[in-house]
This record gives C-alpha cells, structure tokens and sequence, in this order.
C-alpha cells in the first residue's frame, strides 16, 4: 500500500473515531464525489453574480466545484479504493473558460441555477476517465449524459422568478483558467448546509 493511501486510509480512521459532536464520524459510509476546484479569481466572479432571486440557496467560496463524477455512499474500504483507482488517472491538463448562465428545472419549477464552461471536450475526457477509474474500484459506471456546470444556487420550491439573473448573466465569460489538477471530496451536512472537505488531490500533466 503506497504512503498516498496510507495518508488516506488513517485520515477516514481518524475521522471514524472523532470525539467531537459531529455524528457523521459515527456512521459507516462516507458521502464522495470527485470535481474540479476553480481559482479563485473565478470563484469571486460568480460569487458576484449571486443574489437578488427568491429562494435562492446560493453556494458559498468553499462550495464552489465543478463535478466530475458523483460517487454517493461508501464504506471506508471502497474509499481506499476509489482513491486508489484514481491516483492511476493520466490527463493532460487543459484550460477552461466560463461560458454563460442557466437553470435546471423540474416541470418547469427551477430546482438549481449554474455556470457554464467550455470547451467541453477535455472535460469530457478526463469525466471517461475517472469514471472508468472508478468503475475499476468496484462501482457502477455512470448512466447518465455528462453536463459540465459550476452550481450556483438551489432553488426552494417556489422560488424565482431566475429568468432576470439570467438574462443578465447570460453573456458570463472569464479569461481561460488552467485546470491542473481534480480533487476527491468528502461531503457531510453541517449547521449551514453541505461542507465539501478534499480528501486527496490528484495531479494532470
């Protein structure tokens, strides 16, 4: 077992047997998704966007990702073993620009607003990637089409209108970023939310 997933492995057993008040430690699954982090020049970008819409749950600077792969529940084994299926990934890295303003919506109630990016392309490559990485590890691969978005918001039921917003931010574009590695995530539900803690990084290039 290489000193990677050792790290890995005793980060979770120190977690499991965390003394504090946080019930999660106390639970045999670990909640995973693997995504990319953006600067933080980009991140303060979008954070300007957010506001001025109803029931809009807006995402905070530490919750800023864009998604590669949502893994869900696992025990702490798979964990070690999706890290270690990852760490295997080979990428170039590429860049990245924001690309306009949309909503995902449900019977026409908006459930999420998001920001775009493209080129798609390299995103999608690297998407394939780890979700054959991962499928390696064990998991069911991926069924649904890939949709590369940053979210921006979750909407209350009956929230909006978000037409405003995005008809406003519909023109969102940013100087290229550089995308130099992607993160697996650990997410639990803290006082205010979801908080996203990155459990390992692994580098393109």
């Amino acid at each position: 077992m290489g000193t990677n997933i050792v790290c890995f492995a005793l980060r979770f057993k120190e977690n499991w047997f965390h003394a504090g008040p946080i019930p999660r430690y106390r639970r045999p699954m670990i909640r995973l998704f693997v995504a990319i982090r953006p600067p933080a020049p980009i991140r303060s970008q979008l954070l300007d966007l957010m506001g001025g819409v109803r029931g809009a749950r807006w995402q905070s600077d530490d919750q800023l990702h864009l998604t590669l792969r949502f893994i869900g529940e696992v025990d702490r084994h798979t964990a070690e073993d999706v890290h270690a299926a990852l760490e295997s990934v080979r990428h170039p890295r590429f860049a990245l620009s924001l690309s306009g303003v949309g909503a995902f919506d449900r019977r026409g109630q908006p459930t999420a607003l998001w920001a775009g990016v493209s080129p798609h392309d390299p995103l999608k490559a690297l998407h394939k990637k780890v979700d054959q990485a991962i499928a390696r590890a064990g998991l069911e691969p991926e069924r649904r089409a890939y949709s590369p978005h940053i979210t921006l918001a979750r909407m209350s039921r009956g929230g909006g209108p978000v037409q405003p917003l995005i008809e406003s931010a519909g023109n969102l574009s940013s100087p290229p970023f550089e995308v130099g590695d992607f993160r697996l995530y650990e997410s639990s539900l803290g006082p205010e939310g979801a908080v996203y803690n990155v459990v390992a990084r692994y580098p393109l290039g």
